[in-house]
C-alpha cells in the first residue's frame, strides 16, 4: 500500500487591492491577487494572502475585479527558491489553478 500526499488549497475571501498582471518576454502572463481572509474562531483574525495565477485565461482578465469582490480560488502551495545578497532564499506560494468571482 503506497502513501498518497494532496497538496490543494481552497480559499474564500475578499480582493484587498487590484490584481497586478505581468507579462513575460517568454510570452508566460502571471497575474497576482491579494486575498483578505476573515477567521472569527478560534481566535479572531484577519489574513492577507498573496495568490499567483500563471497564464490566467482571457475570460479572468476580461472583467477587472474590484477591490471587495468576493473570490474562490483553488490550488496548490508551492516553494519558491531564489538567490539573493543574503545567501539562497525561498518562500511559500499559493499558486491557484481555478478563480472564481462570487456573485454577491
Amino acid at each position: 500500500m503506497s502513501a498518497t500526499d494532496y497538496n490543494l488549497f481552497i480559499i474564500q475571501g475578499r480582493l484587498a487591492a487590484p490584481p497586478e498582471l505581468r507579462e513575460f518576454d517568454s510570452g508566460s502572463r502571471l497575474v497576482r491577487f491579494l486575498l483578505t481572509v476573515r477567521q472569527d474562531l478560534p481566535r479572531r483574525r484577519v489574513d492577507v494572502l498573496p495568490v499567483t495565477v500563471w497564464n490566467p485565461s482571457d475570460r479572468l482578465l476580461e472583467n477587472p475585479l474590484e477591490t471587495g469582490k468576493s473570490l474562490w480560488m483553488c490550488g496548490t502551495v508551492q516553494r519558491r527558491f531564489w538567490d539573493a545578497t543574503e545567501g539562497r532564499r525561498s518562500r511559500l506560494e499559493l499558486v491557484a489553478q481555478h478563480v472564481k468571482a462570487s456573485e454577491s
